[in-house]
């Protein structure tokens, strides 16, 4: 008992399932946000936050500067995406906060785009086409046919589901497809 916490312990795969039955505090993923002013920002990386707080490599550890992030609140979002580029910034504390606790939990993202509405949808990495499909209603997993899946990066270059067809980025996916974070997908299914 060195007062370590459970998550530090090097583990092999029975003896995690084994601490998981426990509901131990101290094996669940944390995450430490170091806030430093605005001078730091540029020359604080993650492994100086983390060596001076006294973490290993595996804790998540951001860096962020609170008063960039109350400046920021006051913008519009064109005015904070320059002031971010005139920092040298590519994004806010928030957004990295939001992206390590995605990161950390196992989640990722897919969307589903029609004419009325586009929406994300949170999933855990590694879930399958059917599982996704699930997310959105039970049916959909039950009658899963296929996945006509787009990646996000083809559907922004390519102006929509029309152009990424039109430049062969269009995809059917079927049951053991992985859903890929940014996934634009539309679900064929049959109850």
């Amino acid at each position: 008992m060195e007062g370590k916490p459970a998550r530090s312990l090097e583990l092999d795969d029975d003896e995690q399932k084994i601490v998981l039955s426990f509901l131990l505090l101290t094996f669940k993923p944390m995450i430490y946000v170091a806030n430093v002013s605005e001078k730091q920002l540029h020359i604080t990386s993650i492994e100086h936050a983390r060596e001076a707080i006294g973490l290993s490599e595996r804790e998540m550890v951001v860096v962020i500067s609170a008063k960039i992030e109350e400046d920021l609140q006051d913008l519009s979002p064109d005015e904070a995406r320059t002031y971010l580029k005139e920092l040298c910034v590519e994004s806010s504390g928030l957004d990295q906060l939001i992206q390590t606790a995605y990161t950390t939990l196992g989640y990722i993202t897919f969307f589903t785009a029609g004419p009325k509405e586009v929406r994300a949808w949170t999933i855990t990495n590694g879930s399958t086409a059917p599982e996704a499909a699930g997310v959105i209603h039970t049916d959909f997993q039950k009658g899963f046919i296929r996945a006509e899946t787009i990646s996000f990066e083809d559907f922004v270059a390519y102006q929509g589901e029309q152009g990424a067809r039109e430049h062969g980025r269009f995809r059917i996916e079927g049951k053991e497809y992985c859903v890929q974070n940014g996934d634009v997908m539309h679900f064929r299914f049959n109850v």
